[in-house]
């Protein structure tokens, strides 16, 4: 589905009396309608009827439990997951800065979910002097497409459309999973993570960052609505941020710390060590 067009109306039911949503700049509330405005466009992610869709923030509207990084969404992910994980740059910083401890010119590496490729290339860029192989895999076309798009000038760079949990991986000194295998469903996940440990070369190294959930209900409680807090402070709207946890029900499905250092060990590894946390936000260093 494209952006919605200059004329389009997004009708998403009847608007209660004492309806508050702040939907962003794209839309209005006309005749108990939220209404797309003329002047405006909208990004979405489902194919799904209007009237299935509520506003996540940065223009962009998604169903309910059907949350995806597909149609739309590619145009304003970059803002999007900025305002909601917290130091996203500073975290591809960390891992370019890793990366220095494994990355040689013969070396094959990869990022799994590259999305546009921004931390692809600035790896690529900051490792410019090697004559390492960069590839990024992504299940998205769309992101595949503003990926090339965005890396086309760097020769040694190259994205394909692929999932991490059948993908053909070549021998390789480094890897790197952005805020990726959390949304690859569980029964598949440690298929994936398999996958990374049989073609890592001896002393290479995996860079694990996910959504964590705590390790009990009372933290799980209070990281939940510390990060709450976080997205209020970004300016997103407390329906937005109700929206965006609906639509991904289902979808975005995090482990806790141990479980994803069990699924780590279960791999293989045995050198493993968090490297950054926040709240409910953390990398993992894992090394062959």
């Amino acid at each position: 589905m494209r952006a919605l067009g200059r004329s389009a109306d997004l009708r998403l039911g009847v608007v209660p009396a004492r309806f508050d949503l702040v939907h962003g700049d794209a839309f209005q509330v006309q005749d108990g309608f939220l209404h797309h405005r003329p002047d405006k466009e909208c990004a979405v992610v489902s194919e799904k009827p209007a009237n299935e869709l509520a506003i996540v923030g940065d223009n962009i509207a998604a169903p309910n439990a059907s949350w995806s990084f597909g149609v739309d969404v590619p145009e304003t992910f970059v803002n999007h997951v900025r305002r909601s994980v917290p130091f996203y740059d500073a975290g591809h910083e960390l891992v370019c800065e890793v990366s220095d401890f494994f990355v040689r010119d013969d070396s094959v590496c990869y990022e799994i979910g590259v999305s546009t490729g921004e931390l692809l290339g600035k790896l690529a860029h900051h490792h410019t002097r090697k004559g390492a192989q960069w590839i990024g895999i992504d299940v998205e076309q769309g992101m595949i497409t503003k990926a090339a798009k965005h890396l086309a000038s760097l020769p040694n760079v190259e994205v394909h459309v692929g999932d991490a949990t059948t993908w053909d991986f070549r021998k390789t000194d480094f890897v790197v999973s952005y805020y990726c295998l959390q949304f690859v469903p569980p029964k598949a996940r440690q298929i994936a993570i398999n996958a990374i440990y049989e073609q890592l070369n001896w002393g290479g190294g995996f860079l694990l960052f996910e959504k964590v959930r705590a390790c009990d209900a009372r933290f799980q409680d209070m990281m939940m609505q510390l990060y709450q807090e976080f997205k209020l402070r970004q300016e997103f709207t407390s329906s937005e941020i109700i929206a965006k946890a609906r639509s991904l029900k289902g979808v975005l499905e995090p482990f806790s710390t141990q479980g994803n250092l069990d699924l780590l060990k279960r791999a293989g590894f045995v050198d493993v060590i968090s490297i950054m946390k926040y709240v409910c936000f953390e990398g993992f260093l894992a090394i062959k």
